[in-house]
């Protein structure tokens, strides 16, 4: 497969259409048809299924998308890297990161870098503790901000010197939202929202006396912003982080855990990995700053 192709493959299943994907590539319609269908023949696989007015995935399709975006963006990362002038110290870092007010202590390392290496840029990508870990994993980016428990043997790691707080972002005419804090036996009966990767907190289970999973799980979520649309329309109650969510001009408001319970944040990076110039910098002042 060559990466011209996979371009090709990724603009019309962008576009869903090949005459709006042609002009986006600058390519004739006929071209970029006999491209795609030399790529089918290639992979011996029905990448598309063809409508009259539009073009959708099948599952093989879905599949590649998602490993051709992955080597593009590994692609021009590295090329990015390699162009990077030695004089200037230009170029790019790539930081995954979890849903924390930590990310603060990290901004403020990027603030400084910047103000020495102002032609340094910053790509961030957002996720749970699993897209971060991926994305790490695959080297699409240089480095990842993790919330909690998480498995660092492959991975070298700086903890952070703060910790992220649990708790329930719940409406303010809750009955229970008169506590200022949130027991075990308060979750009983409440519809939960909640992540994905919370279901496998040890600490959670470990503070509820049980599993999770046990408790009115009515939505799971890999980030807790559409949650709290749903918590405001009293569909439910979020677990969540201290900070996410700005409660001020909403109906919800924030209550800890009793006993409570810390995230610890950890900033990591593949063991053994070989950096960009800009990549290389940033930790050194991370370590330096923190």
């Amino acid at each position: 497969m060559e990466l011209r192709v996979l371009r090709y493959f990724l603009a019309v299943a962008r576009e869903e259409n090949i005459t709006a994907a042609a002009e986006s590539l600058h390519v004739t319609q006929p071209t970029l048809s006999k491209q795609l269908m030399d790529l089918e023949d290639e992979l011996g696989k029905k990448l598309f299924e063809r409508g009259k007015r539009k073009i959708t995935l099948t599952e093989d399709g879905r599949f590649l998308r998602k490993r051709a975006q992955e080597i593009v963006d590994l692609t021009d990362k590295t090329e990015t890297a390699i162009k990077s002038s030695i004089q200037t110290i230009s170029g790019d870092i790539f930081i995954g990161c979890g849903e924390t007010q930590g990310m603060r202590e990290i901004i403020k390392v990027m603030k400084k870098v910047n103000t020495d290496y102002p032609e340094i840029r910053y790509n961030l990508y957002s996720g749970n503790d699993e897209d971060v870990s991926e994305r790490l994993d695959n080297g699409l980016v240089d480095f990842g901000l993790f919330v909690g428990n998480t498995h660092l043997d492959k991975y070298d790691y700086k903890k952070l010197p703060i910790s992220d707080i649990w708790g329930l972002l719940i409406r303010n005419d809750n009955p229970i939202a008169q506590n200022e804090t949130i027991k075990p036996t308060d979750l009983e009966n409440i519809p939960i929202l909640c992540s994905r990767q919370a279901l496998t907190h040890n600490e959670l289970s470990g503070w509820l006396g049980k599993d999770f999973s046990k408790l009115k799980i009515v939505s799971t979520h890999n980030l807790v912003y559409n949650s709290t649309l749903m918590a405001e329309e009293g569909f439910g109650a979020v677990l969540s982080i201290k900070g996410l969510i700005n409660t001020a001009n909403t109906n919800l408001v924030f209550r800890p855990f009793e006993p409570l319970i810390k995230a610890d944040l950890i900033f990591a990076w593949k063991k053994y990995q070989v950096f960009s110039k800009p990549a290389e910098i940033f930790l050194k002042y991370l370590q330096s700053i923190l």
